[in-house]
C-alpha cells in the first residue's frame, strides 16, 4: 500500500513538472508571437545581439524588453560627423595626398595641437579629424561594428559616456606622453568601447563567446595591430615634410574602457550610480584628469 501510495505521489510530480513545463513554453511562445507582430522587436537580432553582449543571467530580462527605440543613434551622428569632416578636408578643402592626409589637416580647428591647448574644445574635437582613408575606415568599422550592438542593450547615454571618456582620456593622455606632438582620430573613443566590451568578454568568456566567436576577435585583433601599425608609422617614421601625431590616446582609451567601460556595461540590469565600482573608476578617472590639467599648466615641456 505504500509503495503504490508513493507510486501516486510520484506521479502526481511528474504531472505537475510537466504541466508547468508546458505552460512554460506556451508563454515563452506568445511573448514570441507578441514580439513577432511589433516591427520594434526583430527577435531573431536581439536574440544575436545579446549572445554577444550579455553573459547567460542577464539575457532573458533583456528580450523581454528589447526594442530599438530609441535607435542607436549616438554611434551613428558620430559616425556620421567623421565621415563628413573627412569628406570635407579631402574633397571640398583638398590635400596634396589625401589618401593620407598631411600637413593640411594641421591648420584645422578641430585637431589637438600642444601650442593651442588653450582651446579646451580642441581636447575632444579631434576625433572628427582622420589623417588618411586608412585611419577612419579603421575607426568606423571598429566603432559601427560594436557600437551598434552596445547601445542597443546598453542605449545611448551609457555608451556616449564611455566613448567620450575615452576621447577625453586619450587627449590627456596625450599631452603628458607625448606632449609636443598633435593628436587626430577617434581612437580614443574606439579603443574604450572595445576595452569596456572586452573586459566583459573575458570575465564571462564561456557565457559571451558563442559560435565564430573566435573568429569575430581573430578579426578585431587584426584591425586593432593594423590601426595600432598605422597610428606608429605617423608617429615615428612620417615623410621629413610631414606632421608627426601622437597615439596615446589607443593606449589610454583602452584602460578607460577597461575601468569606466567595464563597470558601465557590466551593470547591464543594475542601477550604475548605485555600483561603487562605478564610482571608484569615475575617481581614479577624476585623479587622472586632474593631474592632466595641471601637468599642463605648470609642467608641460610644451608651455
Amino acid at each position: 500500500m505504500a509503495a503504490a501510495h508513493d507510486l501516486e505521489i510520484e506521479e502526481d510530480v511528474n504531472l505537475n513538472m510537466e504541466t508547468e513545463m508546458k505552460e512554460e513554453l506556451e508563454e515563452e511562445k506568445m511573448r514570441e508571437g507578441r514580439a513577432d507582430k511589433d516591427p520594434f522587436k526583430p527577435r531573431k537580432v536581439h536574440r544575436i545581439v545579446s549572445k554577444w553582449m550579455l553573459p547567460e543571467s542577464v539575457r532573458r530580462t533583456y528580450l523581454e524588453r528589447a526594442n530599438c527605440l530609441p535607435p542607436p543613434l549616438f554611434i551613428i551622428f558620430i559616425s556620421i560627423a567623421e565621415l563628413a569632416v573627412f569628406i570635407y578636408y579631402a574633397v571640398w578643402k583638398p590635400q596634396k595626398q589625401w589618401i593620407t592626409l598631411d600637413t593640411g589637416i594641421l591648420e584645422s580647428p578641430f585637431i589637438y595641437r600642444p601650442e593651442k591647448r588653450e582651446e579646451a574644445w580642441r581636447f575632444i574635437s579631434y576625433m572628427l579629424v582622420h589623417a588618411g582613408v586608412q585611419h577612419i575606415l579603421g575607426n568606423l568599422i571598429m566603432q559601427l561594428g560594436l557600437g551598434i550592438p552596445l547601445e542597443m542593450v546598453h542605449k545611448g547615454l551609457r555608451v556616449g559616456l564611455v566613448y567620450l571618456a575615452g576621447v577625453i582620456a586619450g587627449s590627456l593622455a596625450s599631452s603628458i606622453f607625448d606632449p609636443l606632438k598633435s593628436l587626430v582620430g577617434a581612437s580614443g573613443g574606439v579603443y574604450a568601447l572595445m576595452g569596456g566590451y572586452f573586459m566583459n568578454v573575458l570575465v564571462n568568456f564561456q557565457e559571451m563567446i558563442p559560435a565564430f566567436g573566435v573568429v569575430r576577435l581573430l578579426i578585431i585583433v587584426v584591425i586593432i595591430v593594423s590601426d595600432m601599425g598605422f597610428a606608429l608609422y605617423r608617429r615615428f617614421f612620417v615623410p621629413a615634410n610631414g606632421s608627426p601625431v601622437s597615439f596615446a590616446a589607443h593606449i589610454a582609451g583602452g584602460f578607460a574602457g577597461m575601468s569606466i567601460g567595464y563597470t558601465v556595461f557590466s551593470c547591464f540590469d543594475q542601477a550604475l550610480l548605485k555600483d561603487p565600482r562605478f564610482w571608484t573608476a569615475i575617481a581614479a578617472y577624476l585623479a587622472f584628469v586632474l593631474f592632466a590639467v595641471f601637468f599642463n599648466i605648470f609642467l608641460s615641456p610644451a608651455n
